[in-house]
């Protein structure tokens, strides 16, 4: 269909404005496939996706490079385009990656690769984003949109299952050598690679965790519901982790910050 203006359809998820980071298929982006029957859409961010004030947070601090915002619009047409990371916590991550002048980073579930282009247009020239994922057919929506940017020097995509990665990056004397980790992939995996990425990321490092207050099935997660115990019992880990200090955002589909001492 014809291409909507950026910020016009607040209540639709079809032009990605407001994604939420529901990456709710994150089951196939790192980890197991998932079968589509287990994917629910988050009704509203903490906000409401569709409330004046959300629409007026992305008015006021999305700035999107042109390229990024080509493949947000590719990545919504597509039946899983809900699984991409919001554009404003993208950029967040981007913005810290800067910050703390980082030239080694992991990605942990790559989808189209939205966030792994934020994040490597960020980047020294001679920096990486070693990006993990198991699904190349994805990846391939990206990747000539890594080259239009000319970034994609920076990006190295690692097909195959993340833990894999991890352990041969550790295994390569790379320990304490990374700057930053996004982590957003299957969710009965994410306490394997926090405590992996632990390992990678220097002191003074960050690991974002995606996805922690997953539709808010944290509040009351069932004992049937493997990926929200995952998720909720890394959640309660992280409080007591005392190798890092930690900031929980309601952003998106909520997002923990973990500093490491």
């Amino acid at each position: 269909g014809p291409r909507m203006p950026l910020f016009s359809v607040p209540k639709e998820v079809a032009v990605g404005t407001a994604m939420l980071g529901v990456a709710f298929a994150t089951g196939m982006l790192a980890g197991e496939r998932r079968p589509p029957a287990t994917l629910k859409l988050m009704v509203g961010s903490i906000i409401g996706k569709s409330s004046p004030l959300w629409q007026y947070i992305l008015d006021h601090s999305l700035r999107e490079h042109p390229i990024l915002k080509k493949l947000r619009l590719i990545t919504a047409d597509h039946p899983w385009g809900r699984m991409m990371v919001s554009c404003d916590e993208a950029q967040l991550m981007a913005n810290l990656v800067k910050l703390i002048k980082a030239k080694k980073v992991i990605e942990i579930g790559v989808f189209t690769g939205y966030n792994a282009l934020n994040m490597a247009l960020v980047l020294p020239d001679n920096g990486r984003v070693i990006a993990c994922d198991i699904n190349e057919d994805y990846v391939k929506i990206g990747k000539p949109l890594w080259k239009e940017a000319g970034v994609d020097h920076k990006i190295d995509l690692r097909i195959k299952p993340a833990i894999q990665t991890l352990d041969e990056l550790l295994a390569s004397g790379e320990a304490e050598t990374f700057d930053f980790a996004f982590i957003d992939a299957d969710k009965e995996s994410y306490n394997e690679y926090y405590e992996k990425c632990l390992r990678l990321i220097r002191k003074g490092g960050i690991i974002a965790i995606d996805n922690v207050l997953w539709s808010g099935r944290v509040l009351k997660p069932r004992k049937d519901d493997l990926e929200t115990q995952s998720i909720h019992h890394l959640n309660e880990k992280l409080l007591r982790d005392t190798r890092v200090s930690i900031s929980m955002l309601p952003m998106g589909d909520g997002v923990t910050l973990a500093f490491k001492l």
